[in-house]
């Protein structure tokens, strides 16, 4: 990359400002970088300035980010189809057309030889806006009304709507800032969550009638307690609607029989503190997957809608420590249950009439499975999907009586791929406390030398297992010679409810270590070349990053951090910040001394100091609800502020998108090629140095 450029480095003004919390002051010299109507001249100059910035440095990699782009789009399917399937009457299908960046949905009654009826082109819905996100559809019990929700921001605040399948007309009913949606079985009403202007909560459910006006809507349930979300779900049977009360330790159910929709909801068993628990109904019973005096949960049915306690129940799954249950699908006959064990996914048939069991087996070291769409409950086919590091998305019909299994279709990669030209594998290495933290890597086999680059993806927070599928992008990495790792810290589920709690509140630092010690031993194994380690991480992702790189920056040639989670101190001592108090379990509330001096020894923000640092990208939108744009865009300059080194250090952030950064099918293949353009160029060791002056 050439050193002759006309911008320098954005230099932010420091503003003092100080936060006392505790006795204790922190300065925080760019809080002003923070403007919650995202309309301030001073602060969309300085983030245009480092666009423009970030946009000057990589523009030497143009054609390198063009041809990645290209050869991404290139492995699509030029027309897109999913699996069609039937429920009450009619064949659903949605399918994208050639150079086309939105789905389509469409039915037909009877046969797929039928004419097809539109359902809903999101592409005609997309069209003139920057950005377009479809929320989901809920069709009626009748299937002749279909709400559905658009989201054109970026921030996940919701436009109801609903449509007259029968006209093709969309009703006069409009309702703003929806979170979700379910119909009663009389096809005039319907519930909703509605969000809060400010937090973004989900934290009322309104009753609607079709036709009358939405300010005289019935709210049904408000949750005051502003730890929790709400939800709104029909069961398995069609009897009852379920409000989902969650929070990320505890939860609560209230249940509504479905043909009475002017009833009251009831409370199916009341919270209880770390009492997690969701229910289906099937077959006049309901089943309850529940943590009550099972770390990693049990299945237990009952027929009342309404409970004191667990009293009664039926143990169906007994509690086992080496399982982790996560959820079920019923069957007629059949109960299906997807489960985790030694940090993969398990898929498991259970006969409820003899209780024989099964568990499906496959033959790649690491991969995903999991229930597919099977809206019919009424039915021994089950549908399952399958991918791994070499196989692409797969999606398979069992049937559950036979046991005959029939492949319906495989997603396709154009071009020249083969699945026999890559090697996937999974490790197991020991952490500094002992600990075994697996690991999922891929490569091609010709390329395969043990000096490669590597870079190394991980998450590690809520609970949330990471699941190993194939990317028809990252064959750009490997087709060049990368390796492609992910760990699987602690903060995940991937070893069971333990390995959650050993890295979450106090435990955190846990996941930070894992990656640190995955990240050495993976170059000791030769599975990397010590110059060309790279790390990658997404939201509480993006935290992982700040932290490792404050920790030991000198692993890593060069780190990739999207929408990072890096002020948590500040973010999660202001409850107006969406996702704020429904965290408190996860990360621990500062308001509470221990945590706050706990969270402020490794938030990623607060931690940065005079030291050299990797060559960083750091993504954002303006408009994410998720992760504050001003987190980044201070982290980036504090960093830009201390660090010693002359490494790269670029910010981008998208001024029409949120969270999950562009919207569409290629759209977001920009930004995927931009990242990994700035890996590759450092992984062939071109860029110059001097591009960021040492301080």
């Amino acid at each position: 990359m050439s050193s002759k450029t006309t911008l320098c480095a954005p230099t932010a003004p420091k503003k003092p400002h100080i936060h006392d919390v505790h006795d204790h002051q922190r300065s925080d010299d760019y809080f002003w970088l923070r403007d919650d109507t995202r309309g301030s001249p001073e602060v969309l100059e300085y983030l245009e300035q480092e666009n423009a910035y970030t946009e000057q440095q990589m523009a030497p990699l143009a054609t390198l980010q063009r041809d990645l782009y290209a050869e991404m789009v290139a492995r699509q399917e030029p027309q897109l189809e999913s699996v069609p399937y039937f429920k009450k009457g009619f064949w659903y299908l949605s399918r994208f057309e050639e150079d086309k960046d939105f789905p389509i949905f469409t039915r037909s009654p009877d046969s797929m030889a039928a004419p097809q009826e539109l359902l809903l082109d999101c592409n005609d819905r997309a069209s003139g806006q920057a950005y377009y996100q479809l929320g989901g559809l809920a069709l009626s019990s009748d299937s002749m009304l279909m709400a559905y929700a658009e989201d054109i921001v970026g921030r996940r605040q919701y436009t109801l709507r609903i449509k007259n399948l029968s006209t093709g007309e969309d009703c006069v009913d409009v309702i703003e800032d929806v979170a979700s949606v379910e119909w009663a079985n009389d096809n005039q009403t319907l519930f909703y969550v509605k969000i809060h202007p400010e937090t973004l909560l989900p934290y009322r459910v309104y009753r609607h009638t079709l036709g009358d006006l939405v300010a005289n809507d019935v709210l049904v349930y408000e949750e005051l307690d502003d730890t929790f979300y709400l939800s709104i779900y029909k069961t398995r049977s069609e009897q009852y609607l379920v409000i989902g009360i969650e929070s990320t330790l505890t939860c609560e159910s209230l249940v509504l029989a479905a043909d009475s929709p002017t009833d009251n909801f009831v409370s199916f068993l009341p919270r209880q503190r770390a009492h997690e628990y969701s229910i289906e109904h099937f077959d006049g019973q309901f089943y309850v997957n529940s943590n009550k005096n099972a770390k990693n949960f049990a299945l237990l049915t009952t027929t009342e809608p309404m409970n004191k306690d667990c009293t009664g129940w039926t143990t169906l799954i007994p509690e086992r420590p080496d399982v982790l249950l996560e959820s079920f699908e019923l069957m007629q006959g059949w109960l299906m249950v997807e489960e985790r064990q030694a940090g993969l996914p398990l898929l498991r048939q259970i006969s409820l009439t003899t209780g024989e069991s099964k568990t499906l087996t496959f033959n790649d070291p690491t991969y995903s499975v999991f229930s597919h769409h099977n809206p019919e409950p009424n039915s021994s086919k089950f549908r399952y999907q399958y991918t791994s590091f070499t196989t692409p998305s797969s999606v398979y019909e069992l049937d559950l009586n036979t046991g005959e299994t029939v492949l319906l279709k495989q997603s396709k990669v154009m071009g020249t791929f083969s699945s026999d030209d890559y090697q996937s594998e999974r490790l197991w290495i020991a952490a500094r406390d002992g600990e075994q933290v697996p690991v999922s890597l891929v490569y091609r086999k010709s390329l395969f030398n043990h000096h490669n680059p590597i870079l190394i993806y991980a998450y590690g927070s809520y609970g949330h297992s990471m699941d190993i599928g194939f990317s028809s992008a990252n064959l750009s990495l490997l087709d060049r010679g990368f390796v492609y790792a992910v760990a699987h810290v602690r903060g995940g589920e991937d070893l069971g409810r333990h390995w959650y709690e050993q890295g979450k509140l106090l435990n955190k630092k846990n996941t930070f270590n894992d990656f640190i010690d995955v990240s050495k031993a993976l170059v000791e194994k030769g599975y990397g070349a010590k110059d060309k380690v790279f790390a990658m991480g997404g939201s509480a992702g993006g935290l992982l990053m700040g932290a490792i790189i404050n920790q030991a920056p000198q692993l890593y040639k060069g780190v990739v951090a999207a929408v990072p989670f890096v002020d948590i101190v500040s973010t999660m001592l202001d409850e107006s910040i969406p996702l704020t108090t429904g965290e408190y379990d996860e990360w621990g509330n500062p308001n509470a001394e221990q945590y706050y001096r706990y969270m402020l020894s490794y938030s990623p923000y607060d931690q940065v100091r005079v030291q050299d640092y990797p060559n960083m990208l750091v993504v954002t939108g303006l408009h994410d609800s998720q992760v504050q744009y001003w987190e980044p865009a201070k982290w980036v300059a504090k960093l830009r502020a201390l660090k010693t080194d002359d490494n790269q250090l670029l910010l981008h952030t998208d001024m029409e998108a949120g969270h999950g950064g562009k919207s569409g099918r290629f759209k977001h293949l920009e930004d995927t090629a931009r990242e990994f353009a700035f890996l590759l160029d450092l992984a062939d060791g071109q860029r110059a140095q001097g591009m960021d002056s040492p301080k």
